[in-house]
């Protein structure tokens, strides 16, 4: 199944609008300064699900459609998707520099193809640009993205606090990837929501939904790292365990598995991550850590009930995002 979103969620209007993101997107990154705008637009260029931007549209057509005809989003809402979009992608040169990662979307990264220095001005000047779209929408979106903003940054130093701890625990991991990735999913919702006045119970379930989309994203995304091939992944598989980040499945099989005890809490080389990685995978560590990831698909979908407001076609376009989120295999 695909999961590009775009394909996942069947909305009239959705690829159209995702064409008018793209077109933003670029508009937004612009600069007198043709190095810094080449460079802010590297992964932009490379492409990438956008699926935040598609979680703030389709929040978006929540109190919009009335009619039989589906109409586009307001500039409001392309502006929201493309805010978020440039948290996203600001957060990735950022993260690329800490990782010291070399691909990132099939691709060299900022930091590989420029330098570290380079790749880290143009993810904070990706941030103020996403600062300055959401101050155009209101002082209360502009402080909901800066304090998302801040929840990334906490869970990343969250994550760093517990490289190479072979005693991580659950709760530190969803405590981690609450910030680093739900928070933004959940912050797309509810901007969505916010710039199409729907009503409070309605925003606050698709800030719901999006949270708990956000976390079974993660996972699944945590166990692809382990399972899926390199040229799939678009960067290189294996990568948490080579920095030292021990993800559900890992923590999951470090409980029963002594040898994967011995082997890490400890850099490793080449061969020594492929062969904790089959350790890790052989357990059924994979497979626990999918019933949490599919746990919270679960919820998402359950949240939707209590968004009273929203058309059942949003609705039903958001539970089939769900499930091919469950089941993406890149």
């Amino acid at each position: 199944m695909s999961s590009n979103p775009a394909t996942a969620v069947n909305l009239g209007p959705l690829a159209a609008d995702l064409g008018r993101v793209e077109t933003s997107l670029h508009e937004s990154v612009r600069s007198p300064d043709p190095f810094l705008g080449d460079v802010a637009a590297h992964l932009i260029s490379a492409g990438g699900k956008r699926i935040r931007p598609t979680l703030a549209l389709c929040a978006a057509y929540a109190a919009g459609w009335t009619g039989s005809e589906p109409g586009p989003a307001s500039d409001g809402a392309i502006t929201g998707a493309v805010a978020v979009e440039l948290v996203h992608l600001g957060s990735l040169y950022h993260d690329d520099v800490i990782d010291e990662a070399e691909t990132r979307r099939g691709v060299p990264s900022v930091n590989a193809r420029w330098n570290n220095i380079v790749a880290i001005l143009a993810g904070d000047f990706l941030l103020a640009r996403a600062s300055s779209l959401a101050a155009s929408l209101g002082a209360d979106v502009a402080a909901l993205l800066a304090a998302t903003i801040g929840e990334l940054c906490r869970g990343q130093v969250l994550e760093l606090q517990h490289l190479f701890d072979i005693t991580r625990t659950e709760e530190g991991y969803e405590s981690t990837i609450e910030g680093k990735t739900a928070a933004l999913f959940a912050t797309s919702c509810r901007i969505g929501g916010m710039v199409s006045e729907v009503d409070d119970s309605t925003l606050d379930a698709l800030t719901r939904f999006g949270m708990h989309l956000g976390m079974c994203f993660q996972v699944v995304d945590d166990v692809l790292d382990l399972t899926a091939t390199d040229e799939a992944l678009g960067k290189h598989a294996g990568q948490d365990l080579l920095e030292g980040v021990y993800t559900l499945p890992v923590i999951y099989a470090l409980r029963d598995d002594a040898a994967l005890r011995e082997r890490l809490g400890k850099p490793l080389d080449a061969d020594e991550v492929a062969d904790a990685t089959r350790l890790a995978t052989a357990n059924g560590s994979v497979d626990a850590a999918l019933v949490i990831a599919r746990g919270h698909a679960t919820k998402a979908i359950d949240a939707l009930e209590g968004a009273d407001a929203l058309d059942p076609r949003v609705c039903g376009a958001l539970t089939s995002l769900v499930e091919t989120q469950v089941t993406r295999t890149t």
